[in-house]
């Protein structure tokens, strides 16, 4: 019976080193998240750990003191640099600088640079004039040439020229491309708008510039043929 009891209790040893392994890493967890934070530091607000004082960064373990440059103000957040540059300066090289903004030109709502003012555009470290040609207006955008021209005219060579609307065609919404469009039933070659004749057992499609075959036919060349 001794032997049936020794058995029994190496059993239940066994069975509890887990929970003793498991209970021990607890402790030296516990006792790890609990090290008392490093000077300029304080625990964090929830979870373990800490986090470094206002005016302090987190820098190798430590809390280093947040050095702020002239034209600038410190930051809520322990890392990083910990401080941001004024409005009207911009960082260079761990300092903040004042942005000079060209004539014709205005500080961004961010502060830290410049954009040119509407009807310029940028030019290397200026804000040029945009010419906007006769029959032209500015657009929203200094992009590209940033000028379009006025209805019924279409750019050519930095100027805007009259669209000359064929016979049986009309002004398009867009003056770029030839700048009109044909009339239904008619189609556009070269600069003039051609009648569009649909062939038997056809009719006009639904831009009404060409045509199509009837249902039960099919087109052939230029023939609609039945099915």
């Amino acid at each position: 019976m001794r032997g049936f009891h020794g058995l029994e209790a190496l059993v239940a040893v066994l069975l509890f080193l887990p929970v003793l392994s498991t209970a021990l890493a607890d402790v030296a967890s516990a006792q790890a998240g609990s090290a008392a934070p490093p000077a300029n530091a304080h625990a964090k607000g929830y979870g373990s750990g800490w986090e470094c004082d206002p005016g302090y960064r987190e820098v190798d373990g430590a809390c280093a003191a947040v050095v702020v440059p002239a034209h600038a103000y410190p930051t809520a957040g322990s890392f990083g640099r910990g401080w941001e540059c004024d409005r009207g300066y911009r960082e260079v090289r761990e300092t903040c600088v004042a942005v000079e903004v060209p004539p014709n030109a205005y500080l961004n709502a961010a502060g830290h640079r410049w954009e040119c003012d509407r009807g310029y555009r940028k030019v290397d470290e200026g804000c040029v004039a945009i010419e906007v040609p006769s029959n032209g207006y500015l657009e929203e955008s200094s992009f590209g040439t940033g000028w379009s021209c006025n209805r019924g005219y279409r750019p050519a060579d930095g100027a805007c020229v009259a669209v000359a609307v064929p016979m049986n065609g009309y002004l398009a919404a867009s003056s770029y491309g030839p700048g009109w469009k044909c009339g239904r039933g008619f189609r556009a070659t070269g600069n003039a708008c051609v009648s569009v004749v649909p062939p038997d057992n056809a009719h006009l499609d639904y831009s009404g510039n060409d045509w199509e075959c009837d249902p039960r036919f099919r087109k052939q060349g230029r023939q609609c043929i039945r099915r």
